[in-house]
């Protein structure tokens, strides 16, 4: 059977970071792998991010969204049924910073994924600065997907005192709590070794981490006006100006709950990628890119993004 691990993390978390470094540990391991990007947004930056580890032992596919969950659904599971006999002895599924973690588990217990797959590691990263200005449907997430995780990996420790990874901790135990979820976590149940400090011990240990089966409340919150993505393309923003109208767009309440803001621009002769939230801000050369920029968030206030940025592009996937 092909092993399949599920990678989860609330937006800005690392969740490519890890992949990209946990793609590399599997290769060495002679895995043959298909990295399955589960996107609901309709165009996907975090695939151009990967797409340098492809050749002959990875292959990426995406599940495009811009559809309701049932058929957001049924896409992913025509997508493993059509991936199944190629070949492939580990897919790894990266979802959206948005994503209910049953949709995996659903699409995994029927006829002929059932006999195809089975479960390997799902892993859930969590930012060590995550704080407490998250909503209501912000928790919910970061619940569910703390709920069903074999492992829960701490991002960017190295960025923050001790006493981050403590709060951290209660935030995620009392989303837990809100959500009527008896799993609680404690403190060495948490991975905060620093990432660049990583071994191959550590990604066996990712390998092998399993998954969780813990209950807790459903609720629906991928509904119209909550979370969504604007995309910004073709608008030839440079470095300074981009960064100026990010920063802007993030601490403007009229914007509405703007979570993320990410894309890529060119500078001169470069590519170069962006990567901002309220708590990290950062521009990185890129070796290929889109000039495209996607603003993430909750209740997003259109005409007030695109006051920044320029109007957004209307992106349908049928």
């Amino acid at each position: 059977m092909i092993k399949i691990d599920l990678i989860t993390g609330f937006l800005g978390s690392g969740k490519t970071t890890f992949i990209r470094n946990y793609v590399k540990y599997l290769m060495k391991q002679g895995e043959n792998i298909c990295l399955l990007e589960n996107d609901y947004g309709a165009v996907n930056v975090d695939m151009m991010l990967l797409s340098d580890l492809m050749g002959d032992q990875l292959d990426m596919e995406m599940v495009a969204g811009g559809c309701d969950w049932d058929c957001h659904l049924r896409r992913f599971k025509s997508k493993l049924i059509s991936m199944g006999m190629l070949g492939y002895t580990r897919v790894i599924v990266e979802p959206s910073g948005i994503y209910d973690p049953d949709e995996f588990f659903d699409a995994l217990r029927e006829e002929p994924l059932d006999r195809w797959y089975e479960i390997g590691s799902v892993l859930c990263i969590a930012d060590a600065g995550l704080g407490d200005g998250l909503s209501g449907e912000d928790r919910y997430v970061l619940a569910t997907e703390a709920a069903c995780a074999g492992q829960l990996v701490i991002s960017k420790t190295q960025l923050y005192p001790p006493e981050y990874v403590d709060n951290l901790l209660t935030l995620i135990n009392n989303s837990l709590e809100e959500v009527h979820c008896k799993r609680r976590y404690t403190k060495d149940m948490l991975f905060t070794k620093a990432w660049d400090l990583l071994e191959d011990e550590d990604y066996e240990g990712f390998a092998a981490a399993g998954h969780c089966n813990f209950s807790y409340e459903k609720r629906q919150i991928m509904e119209e006006n909550e979370y969504r993505s604007l995309y910004f393309m073709e608008k030839g923003y440079g470095k300074k100006e981009l960064e100026e109208k990010a920063k802007a767009i993030l601490s403007d309440p009229d914007c509405g709950n703007v979570i993320r803001i990410k894309g890529f621009f060119k500078e001169g002769d470069g590519w170069y990628q962006l990567n901002a939230t309220r708590r990290d801000f950062t521009i990185d050369p890129l070796g290929d890119g889109q000039d495209i920029v996607i603003v993430i968030g909750r209740d997003l206030v259109r005409d007030a993004i695109a006051s920044y940025l320029g109007e957004p592009a209307d992106i349908h996937v049928d």
